[in-house]
């Protein structure tokens, strides 16, 4: 057929040709690796070798509240660092999210590990999770979570509705039923890539009720779970020496850890 052609008709033809095969590829490449929202999960990562520790503060943003579980993950070996957060920590979360990316890039450069872990208290915990769905997970080896809202707190109810003046951004990101909250929530797990631990305390009176601490897909321990005369308030969770002993057991090399009761007097507790 392209023999009976004029030259410059037959260069049209095997041109367009061209064209469609290039296009008929794009496509199967979509369909195969998908893209956008529908971009395949994060694949796994390799439980056996911990990387740099990343701890992220809670609402209000204060690194101090975490020096002393800094401290001690520097005292076992590992390289921990805790990350500043913008606006004092008060501001939009998504900005937080940003500012935990920025730590795990710089973190990886630093050491060359291929993961990071990640530490978020209370308001950090949530920062954790939007950085793990906006492309952190590909980077996570294990997530923990520590006394975190992951579906809001009464206090923020509160403040929202007697004073809505005085609960910036975060404040009312952190509120039952918010647009943040429900996104997070709405596929009901956690993303695939990292392994994902909840800790929290039963006799928490910040993230109210404590059980919003719960979070689908991931290892749960309520601290009275394990040594159940545990007197561990939410402000005391980073600093007490058996949730610290907590945390330092999910870190560790190999899978997340079930804890129990006979787990209580080796930790501490």
């Amino acid at each position: 057929m392209l023999a009976g052609l004029a030259p410059a008709r037959r260069r049209l033809l095997l041109a367009l040709l061209a064209l469609v095969v290039v296009a008929v590829a794009a496509v199967a490449a979509l369909l195969l690796t998908g893209s956008g929202d529908d971009a395949a999960p994060a694949a796994p990562v390799s439980q056996d070798e911990p990387g740099p520790v990343l701890l992220v503060p809670g609402y209000g943003g204060s690194t101090g509240s975490l020096a002393s579980l800094a401290g001690r993950l520097t005292a076992e070996g590992r390289d921990a660092t805790v990350v500043a957060l913008p606006d004092g920590g008060t501001g939009d979360l998504a900005a937080a999210a940003d500012a935990l990316d920025a730590a795990a890039e710089d973190a990886l450069a630093r050491t060359g590990a291929r993961s990071v872990d990640v530490v978020g208290y209370s308001a950090g915990g949530v920062v954790a999770r939007l950085w793990a769905a906006d492309g952190g997970a590909e980077r996570a080896r294990r997530i923990v979570t520590l006394g975190s809202p992951h579906h809001g707190t009464r206090l923020a109810d509160l403040a929202l509705s007697v004073a809505p003046e005085q609960c910036p951004e975060a404040c009312r990101q952190l509120a039952t039923g918010s647009d943040l909250l429900t996104g997070l929530n709405e596929d009901d797990e956690t993303p695939a890539g990292p392994t994902w631990v909840s800790i929290w305390t039963a006799q928490d009176q910040t993230v109210t009720p404590p059980e919003s601490a719960r979070l689908e897909g991931a290892l749960e321990l309520e601290v009275q779970s394990v040594c159940a005369q545990a007197q561990v308030g939410h402000g005391q969770l980073p600093r007490d020496p058996l949730v610290q002993a907590m945390v330092l057991a999910q870190l560790a090399a190999g899978d997340p850890v079930p804890l129990g009761p006979g787990d209580c007097a080796r930790l501490g507790g």
